[in-house]
């Protein structure tokens, strides 16, 4: 391993003498990558609705929490919601009790957890070589994946669970790497409450995780008695954070465990029937989709890793990729976010290889990458340009929109234009293809595919009207907790849906929460009776055509695109 000077042992007195000590150019290619962070991934957040189902379920739920008081349990619209544990929740919920009821305030948990993610690439790419350059790179390629890129602004709990990994592991690498008995301490007792708070983020895979990856190190370092020694701590610090919820909610639902652990970890693992299950290979494509811009540099990042496995940098980063992708290829149920604990090795290893080739004045590679994105991004405008000029996506009324599309496109093909150009000199400008992706595009989308996916927007055009209605009803688990949330009322019936909400409607008490097509009618005389109803509606299908049909025929109605909004009047005594 290369010979770096001691360095101080808490993360926090680290970062305070960085701030004293910089050199003047590493200062500013922080302030590079602080600027990039607000004008890439801060500033958009407000530019696009909620998609669905992911984002109203995250907005809904944390909502819900600060609405009702309850921060033990998680409820979904107010029926059980057990799928997850809570401290996700719980940071989506300060996102909003600090910014509002708003998109920024919703997303901002994900796009600080990213933020987090970069600095901890910065940090410990500074404790392994010692090189601000090097420590740069490493930053810039986990910041510009497009995977990382693209969650950052999407209100779900991978971005924090990754980050708590993230730091779990980084933690584990300064308690190996320090020098004294206080660092040491500090550093396991950090690496314990990262995984305290993984857990109550995602379960237990934040525990595995660490393990997985210390246990063959320290065996390969002979340190196991010290791993024994001080994971010991780690464990009771990570029991300590844990612990309080975990009584708590044993305490007000009883089932949550029973439920958590068979069905979201034992069925989702190994099942036949697991939601998203997909072959074991899955993540070896995904692992070259989630790295654009920067997939034709993986074949020299992996060999020179190989070359270099014996060298403890080396042998740590490669054990912290491919165990991890090892886990999740064997799970049966599969979603490309989960790989994204996989990626911060993987950009550690890239900006460390990637520097070597610039102090070698080596860019074929480099060059070689920017032509693949260029034929990428060429392909991409051509495809978009056909199928405007035969099918018209986007409508006469959505040129502004086309033009972001052509706008992102084009500064692509430039970006790594440029990087074809002078490959040693603008090595990094795929980067800024990828931010102007994740910039602009989702608020460049189609008019359709934004009312399909993003029904919040249509449903605000109507909040007024929905806030005045007594009772609300809709057919499809998106479009309904877009509406709860918009209207700040968790009380939305269910007109013949369950999806993912099926273990707690099987709770007695939540009965009158389902509406079938055979009793909409007479619910809708009883809610009619009370007030106001406001009904929305999607429809796809010849079940859902029927399911218009049986609503009475008095109210007014708003259509766009599959989703209809039905405002009924109270009824007459």
């Amino acid at each position: 391993m290369t010979s770096i000077p001691p360095l101080p042992e808490s993360a926090g007195r680290l970062s305070r003498r960085y701030t004293r000590t910089l050199p003047l150019t590493e200062r500013w290619t922080l302030c590079a990558l602080m600027l990039a962070f607000v004008t890439f991934y801060l500033l958009p957040l407000m530019t696009h609705g909620l998609w669905i189902p992911d984002e109203t379920r995250y907005a809904q739920i944390s909502q819900e929490m600060l609405l009702s008081g309850d921060w033990i349990s998680p409820h979904f619209m107010g029926i059980r919601y057990f799928e997850k544990p809570i401290a996700g929740y719980w940071l989506i919920a300060i996102g909003q009790a600090v910014f509002g009821d708003n998109l920024f305030g919703v997303r901002i948990a994900s796009a600080l957890s990213t933020g987090l993610s970069v600095w901890l690439a910065y940090l410990i790419g500074r404790r392994f070589w010692n090189d601000p350059r090097k420590s740069f790179a490493c930053a810039l390629f986990y910041m510009s994946f497009g995977l990382i890129a693209g969650q950052a602004g999407y209100a779900n709990l991978d971005p924090q669970f990754t980050f708590w990994v993230n730091l779990s592991l980084v933690a584990l690498w300064f308690a190996i790497d320090s020098r004294t008995t206080r660092g040491r301490l500090g550093a396991w007792v950090l690496l314990g409450f990262a995984c305290g708070l993984g857990f109550m983020t995602k379960g237990f895979l934040a525990w595995l995780l660490p393990v997985v990856i210390a246990l063959p190190y320290m065996l390969w370092q002979r340190r196991q008695g010290e791993l024994l020694r001080y994971g010991a701590l780690a464990v009771a610090v990570a029991a300590a954070v844990c612990l309080p919820w975990v009584l708590a909610i044993n305490h007000q639902e009883p089932d949550f465990w029973h439920f958590f652990f068979w069905n979201e970890h034992v069925r989702r693992f190994a099942a036949d029937n697991a939601q998203h299950a997909r072959p074991w290979w899955f993540y070896l494509p995904m692992l070259v989709v989630s790295s654009l811009p920067w997939a034709a540099l993986l074949p020299t990042t992996f060999i020179q890793a190989w070359k270099s496995k014996r060298q403890p940098v080396f042998a740590f980063l490669l054990l912290w990729l491919l165990l991890p992708l090892g886990v999740f290829s064997v799970s049966s149920g599969k979603l490309p976010t989960y790989i994204m604990p996989c990626l911060l090795p993987l950009a550690l290893l890239m900006g460390h290889a990637v520097t070597e080739l610039l102090k070698q004045a080596q860019g074929k590679t480099i060059r070689f990458n920017g032509w693949l994105n260029v034929v990428i991004a060429t392909s991409a405008l051509i495809a978009l340009l056909y199928l405007q000029a035969t099918k018209e996506v986007y409508e006469n009324t959505e040129m502004f929109s086309l033009s972001m599309v052509y706008i992102v496109l084009v500064g692509w093909i430039i970006a790594n234009a440029l990087q074809i150009l002078r490959p040693l000199e603008l090595w990094a400008m795929p980067a800024l293809g990828i931010w102007l992706l994740v910039a602009l595009l989702p608020a460049a989308l189609p008019g359709q595919m934004v009312d399909s996916k993003m029904p919040d927007r249509f449903i605000a055009e109507h909040l007024d009207s929905l806030k005045q209605t007594t009772s609300l009803l809709s057919n499809d688990l998106g479009a309904a907790s877009a509406v709860s949330w918009l209207v700040k009322r968790p009380q939305v019936d269910l007109y013949n849906v369950v999806g993912e909400l099926k273990y707690g409607l099987d709770d007695p008490a939540m009965v009158s929460r389902k509406v079938t097509k055979e009793d909409v009618g007479q619910w809708m005389i009883e809610a009619r009776k009370k007030g106001s109803v406001g009904v929305v509606m999607r429809i796809n299908s010849v079940d859902e055509i029927q399911e218009v049909e049986q609503l009475p025929i008095d109210g007014q109605r708003y259509q766009r695109g599959n989703l209809q909004i039905l405002i009924f009047p109270q009824s007459q005594p």
